[in-house]
């Protein structure tokens, strides 16, 4: 268990970002770094959590309270939710800056909680995450900037709530699905799908503008783009039934059969075609795709093949078993399981927790490839872990 923990332990800390170089660092001078902007899916949310218990929080808990913090005291940006294990952090002498931001949009939203888009947003010290980007880019040599944005613009809590709004509100004899309610599918009309589309393409372009604004010529460096993994099986992949509400009240996974397969069928392909067709409407060059479509299958929500750690006999993350064994992707969580003095929060529910983070980490260093990057499909192949992750290819 001791050396479970350590390879974690040390594995996270050589990826932690380091300190700028001394010398005048700036475009192709300097050791290399990294870089990450977009929303949740990226910035580490839920990557805290190494897996699920419903009967102890700390058998999950694998970085504590300060997980997100990215100052030494505290967020930068409250409810960015940048985690330590977010997959920016290579580590092998690369270094990592997260500029993503948990909520974030393709274009700045201000007001309760601030929240940065691929713009050039300025007001104070608010800034937007491309403006944020090219003040760095112009002191370091970046070489890898990947993006993960789009999910928001389709209103993915949104469409989350709903979903299990109507599972819990309609019986198993009489369902109310939500990939038939018009707050649902209005997201996915040929016209909004366009419209998003054309956010994102803007998005992707102004990430370019801040490299070529910080001296970078597009071919001295690369852009990412990731698509998103699924977070729940197909109906028939629960181990949870769908008739009485264990599928919420124990799993955090309040979805019809039918919803999830069109969650997978429809909702998700569209999505990540939309993301991928921005690419080639921004005119991006030197772009590569990193498809993390499937990369969570076995792995996820309430999936046949891994459980809670109760279910499962397992008692800490820290066991050699409890990668494979638990699942990758955070419980939805009510205002009732998460906000009475628990260390939950309602957003964290259905991103990819600590495992997954780490998971994609092994993906995002083998698509950057030693300096020359390459896209791919990341794939789990393999059980237990490798220098503190689980094992992952890229095809």
């Amino acid at each position: 268990m001791l050396g479970v923990l350590a390879l974690v332990v040390s594995f996270l800390t050589l990826g932690l970002v380091a300190a700028p170089a001394a010398q005048a660092d700036g475009p192709g001078v300097g050791s290399p770094w990294v870089v990450s902007v977009g929303d949740s899916y990226i910035s580490g949310e839920a990557g805290r959590w190494a897996g699920s218990s419903n009967s102890s929080s700390a058998a999950a808990d694998a970085l504590g309270p300060t997980a997100y913090h990215d100052t030494p005291s505290g967020e930068a940006i409250n409810r960015c939710h940048r985690s330590k294990s977010a997959e920016i952090y290579l580590g092998g002498g690369v270094n990592g800056l997260n500029l993503a931001c948990s909520g974030a949009k393709t274009t700045t939203a201000t007001g309760n909680t601030f929240k940065p888009g691929l713009d050039f947003y300025s007001n104070g010290t608010q800034q937007g995450q491309a403006r944020m980007l090219q003040t760095f880019a112009a002191t370091h040599n970046v070489r890898m900037v990947v993006v993960s944005i789009g999910g928001n613009d389709f209103n993915f809590a949104s469409i989350v709530q709903q979903c299990v709004q109507d599972f819990l509100a309609s019986p198993s004899w009489w369902k109310d699905y939500c990939k038939d309610d018009s707050s649902v599918t209005a997201n996915f009309t040929a016209a909004n799908v366009a419209t998003v589309r054309s956010r994102i393409s803007t998005a992707l372009q102004n990430v370019r503008t801040a490299m070529r604004n910080a001296g970078y010529g597009d071919s001295a460096w690369t852009m990412l783009v990731q698509t998103y993994p699924s977070p729940i099986p197909n109906g028939s992949g629960f181990r949870y039934s769908q008739s009485g509400y264990t599928r919420q009240s124990t799993g955090g996974c309040g979805f019809w059969n039918s919803d999830a397969d069109w969650a997978n069928g429809s909702a998700l392909p569209t999505i990540n075609n939309t993301v991928t067709g921005a690419i080639a409407q921004a005119g991006i060059s030197n772009a590569k795709v990193l498809n993390l479509s499937s990369a969570l299958n076995g792995r996820r929500l309430c999936e046949t093949g891994v459980g809670l750690y109760e279910e499962v006999g397992l008692s800490s993350w820290t066991q050699p078993a409890a990668v494979d064994r638990t699942e990758w992707v955070n419980q939805i969580r009510t205002v009732t399981t998460c906000c009475s003095g628990s260390p939950y929060y309602i957003q964290e529910g259905l991103h990819p927790n600590f495992w997954a983070q780490l998971a994609f980490r092994s993906c995002v260093r083998q698509a950057y490839n030693g300096g020359v990057p390459r896209g791919g499909t990341c794939t789990r192949s393999g059980n237990g872990l490798v220098n503190g992750e689980p094992v992952m290819s890229l095809s």
